[in-house]
C-alpha cells in the first residue's frame, strides 16, 4: 500500500513528483468514481504547466470507472462550482494549488450540487481507496478495462452561462463610468475578465478594464499568484496610482478570492469587505441572515445590524460555512481571508462576484471605496492575522487563555479560543492545515490599545 501525504484537511494538494504524480492523478480519479458513483463529471484545470497532464491522468482514472467526463478547459475553481450545479452532474474537480509554490499542484472536489467534499465528508476514504490500488498502467490507463466499458469524453464551454449568472448579482443600469485595475497574476482569472468585459461592453456599462499580469502563463513570470503576500501587492497599487483608477482587484491562481485596493493603491483587508458586502446583499434582501467567522467580528456584526440583517457565527473554513449558511438558508457567508460565500452559487465561493458587488456599492452611493472603508477601519482597526509557528498548538491556546481572559466579558470557543472586553478582544486559533496558531486582534476605536494588546499577546505567545 502507498501512503498519500498530498490530502489535507479540505482538498489535495502537493510537491509535484514526491507528493503528486499523473499515476497519483490517475489512482484519486478512480476512487473518485467509486466512492461518489457518478455518471458525469466535470474537469476544470489552472494555468500551471502540469495541469493539463494531471486532468488527463484524472480522467482516465474516471473513465476506467465508467464516468462520463466533461472537460471545462482552463477554469478557476469557481466555474468548476458553477458548472456542477448548473449542469447538474454529479460532481467536480478543479486541478489547482492556487497560491502555493510553482512545484505544487492538487484537487479541490465537490459531489452534486457543488456540495464539498472534506477530510471527514469522503476524502479520507477517497484517500483510503487510491492508497489500497494497485494498477499496473499502459499508455496512462488500465489495460484490463474494454473499450467498450469505458465513459466518454467531451470538452465543454460554460464560461457564457458562468457570465451571465455573475451578472444577475449586480444591476448594470446602476453602474457609473469606473476605471478598474484588474491584475489576473498570470492565473487563470485573465479569459474570465475578458468574458465579463465583452458583456459589459455588449450592455453598455460604463466600466473601463486596465489589465496587468493577465495573460495566464504557468511560468508565473510576475510570480506566484498571492496578492495576500505584501511584496505582490506594489503591482497593483502602482498601477492604480498611475492609471487614477477607482479601485485595483488582484486573484489568486484558481480566482476563488479576490483583493482589493482603493483609488489611493491602498489594500483593503478582507475583514472590512465581509462587511461591506454583508450590505451589499442586504440592500438586496432585507433581514437575511449574514454568516461570519469569529476571528475578527465587532465590526462585521455592526454593519449587519445597522443594514437590517442577523449576523450568524461559525467556524472558520469553507466546509463549516457551507454547512451553516444552507442550515440557516443565508444569502451571504463572509471570511476575513477573503473567502465570500453565496446561496445563489450553491453556497460555494466565489472570486469575481464580491468585487462586482462593492462596484456597484460604489457606483450606488457615489463614494469611492476609501470612503466606504475608512470610517470602518477607524472605529475598529484590527492587526489582521498573523501567523506563528507552535509545536503545542492546544497547550498555548489553554495558557493564552490563562493569562489574558480573567475579567473578559465574554470567552468563546468556537473556533480556537476568542476573549472579549469591552474595548479590545481576540482570537487565536490552531490552523486546519499547518502547524501554526493564528492570531487576530481588534479594538473599537483605538488603534494604540490595539497595536499594545497584539504586541503583549505575541510576546506571551513567544515567551511559551
Amino acid at each position: 500500500m502507498t501512503t498519500l501525504t498530498c490530502f489535507k484537511a479540505y482538498d489535495i494538494r502537493g510537491q509535484l513528483g514526491t507528493e503528486l504524480n499523473d499515476d497519483i492523478a490517475y489512482r484519486i480519479g478512480r476512487a473518485f468514481a467509486r466512492f461518489l458513483s457518478p455518471k458525469r463529471i466535470v474537469l476544470g484545470g489552472d494555468v500551471r504547466e502540469t495541469s493539463p497532464a494531471l486532468k488527463a491522468a484524472l480522467a482516465n482514472g474516471l473513465r476506467d470507472e465508467g464516468v462520463e467526463v466533461l472537460d471545462l478547459g482552463l477554469t478557476g475553481t469557481e466555474e468548476v462550482y458553477f458548472a456542477t450545479f448548473h449542469l447538474g452532474v454529479d460532481g467536480g474537480i478543479e486541478v489547482t494549488a492556487s497560491h502555493n509554490p510553482i512545484d505544487y499542484n492538487g484537487f479541490k472536489l465537490v459531489r452534486e450540487g457543488s456540495r464539498p467534499i472534506s477530510a471527514d465528508t469522503g476524502l479520507a476514504d477517497i484517500r483510503a481507496m487510491a492508497e489500497q490500488m494497485q494498477i499496473n498502467l499502459v499508455d496512462g490507463r488500465d489495460p484490463s478495462v474494454p473499450e467498450a466499458a469505458r465513459g466518454s469524453y467531451q470538452q465543454v464551454d460554460t464560461r457564457a452561462a458562468f457570465v451571465e449568472h455573475l451578472l444577475g448579482y449586480i444591476d448594470p443600469a446602476a453602474f457609473k463610468p469606473l476605471k478598474l485595475v484588474v491584475n489576473a497574476g498570470n492565473g487563470a482569472a485573465g479569459p474570465a475578465l475578458d468574458a465579463i468585459e465583452a458583456a459589459f461592453k455588449r450592455l453598455g456599462v460604463p466600466v473601463e478594464f486596465i489589465k496587468i499580469c493577465h495573460e495566464p502563463d504557468g511560468s508565473f513570470p510576475n510570480g506566484i499568484p498571492n496578492p495576500l503576500l505584501v511584496e505582490n501587492r506594489a503591482v497593483t497599487r502602482n498601477a492604480v496610482l498611475a492609471h487614477k483608477a477607482d479601485m485595483g482587484i488582484a486573484w489568486d491562481g484558481d480566482f476563488d478570492r479576490c483583493f482589493l485596493f482603493d483609488e489611493q493603491g491602498r489594500f483593503i483587508e478582507g475583514y472590512y469587505i465581509v462587511g461591506l458586502l454583508a450590505e451589499a446583499f442586504l440592500q438586496k434582501e432585507p433581514g437575511a441572515r449574514i454568516i461570519h467567522d469569529p476571528r475578527l467580528v465587532w465590526n462585521t456584526v455592526e454593519q449587519v445590524q445597522a443594514n437590517g440583517g442577523v449576523p450568524v457565527q461559525t467556524k472558520a473554513g469553507h466546509a463549516f460555512i457551507k454547512e451553516r449558511m444552507r442550515k440557516e438558508d443565508a444569502a451571504y457567508g463572509g471570511e476575513m481571508s477573503a473567502h465570500h460565500y453565496f446561496r445563489d452559487f450553491a453556497y460555494c465561493d466565489s472570486g469575481m462576484i464580491p468585487w462586482l458587488l462593492v462596484a456597484e456599492l460604489m457606483c450606488r452611493k457615489g463614494k469611492p471605496l476609501s470612503a466606504l472603508v475608512d470610517e470602518r477601519i477607524a472605529a475598529y482597526p484590527s492587526s489582521g492575522e498573523i501567523n506563528l509557528k507552535v509545536s503545542d498548538a492546544p497547550a498555548v491556546l489553554r495558557e493564552i487563555e490563562r493569562q489574558f481572559a480573567a475579567g473578559a466579558e465574554d470567552v468563546d470557543y468556537t473556533d480556537g479560543v476568542s476573549v472579549a472586553f469591552a474595548d479590545w478582544r481576540f482570537n487565536l486559533r490552531a490552523s486546519n492545515t499547518e502547524p501554526v496558531i493564528r492570531l487576530n486582534v481588534e479594538s473599537r476605536a483605538d488603534q494604540a490599545l490595539m497595536e499594545a494588546k497584539t504586541e503583549a499577546l505575541l510576546a506571551a505567545i513567544r515567551s511559551l
